[in-house]
C-alpha cells in the first residue's frame, strides 16, 4: 500500500531520529554508512560550506530532503540549494525540510549497501527533477562521476579521478579531489 505525502511528512516529523525516505510512494529507511562514505561526504560538505556565502546558499549534509511529485523524497549525502528555499521553513517546527525546486548540486557517495538504489533509482529521479549538477563519488575507486544538465534538459556525463573540480552552479567554488581522496 503506497504511503501518502501527508502520512510521510507526519511520520518524519514524529520520528526525527530515523532517516526516512519515500520512493515512489514506498517507505524506505536510509541505512547507516561506512567510515569512508561518511568521511567523503563530510569533506565535500565542509569544502562547500567554507567557500559559499551562507546568506545565499544552504549546504545540507545527510539532512533535508529533495522531493518530486509528492511521491518521492530522498536524503542525498550532500546538496546545495539557494538560501531562499528556506524562506517558508524558517522558524517552523511543524514543517519538514523538503525542497521540490532543483538544487545547484546534489552528491551521492558510493556505498555497497545503496549502490544499486543510488544508480537505478535516485539518479534518474534527480535528472527528472532537472537538478543542475549531480555527482556520484566512489571512495574505493577514487572517482567522481558528474552529470551536468544541458540547456536542452539532457545531461553530459564525465569522470574525474584527480585535481580540482568546480561545480557549474556555484561560482568560485573548487572541490579538491586530491586532498579528499588522500584522507582515505
Amino acid at each position: 500500500m503506497p504511503v501518502t505525502e501527508q502520512t510521510f511528512r507526519a511520520l518524519v516529523l514524529e520520528d526525527p531520529d530515523r532517516k526516512w525516505e519515500l520512493h515512489r510512494g514506498r517507505l524506505r529507511e536510509k541505512p547507516a554508512m561506512t567510515w569512508d562514505h561518511n568521511g567523503v561526504s563530510l569533506d565535500i560538505a565542509v569544502q562547500l560550506y567554507t567557500q559559499l556565502d551562507r546568506r545565499l546558499y544552504r549546504v545540507n549534509h545527510d539532512s533535508g530532503r529533495l522531493s518530486r511529485q509528492d511521491v518521492t523524497y530522498y536524503i542525498p549525502d550532500v546538496f546545495v540549494v539557494p538560501a531562499s528555499y528556506g524562506d517558508e521553513l524558517r522558524g517552523r517546527q511543524d514543517r519538514l525540510q523538503a525542497h521540490d525546486g532543483p538544487p545547484l548540486l546534489v552528491v551521492e557517495v558510493w556505498s555497497r549497501s545503496t549502490e544499486d538504489f543510488d544508480v537505478d533509482s535516485k539518479l534518474p529521479e534527480y535528472q527528472r527533477r532537472g537538478d543542475l549538477e549531480i555527482w556520484r563519488v566512489h571512495p574505493v575507486e577514487r572517482t567522481l562521476t558528474m552529470w551536468r544538465r544541458n540547456d536542452d534538459g539532457s545531461y553530459t556525463e564525465s569522470n574525474v579521478t584527480a585535481g580540482a573540480v568546480q561545480p557549474i552552479g556555484l561560482p568560485g567554488v573548487t572541490i579538491d579531489l586530491d586532498a579528499m581522496f588522500a584522507s582515505l
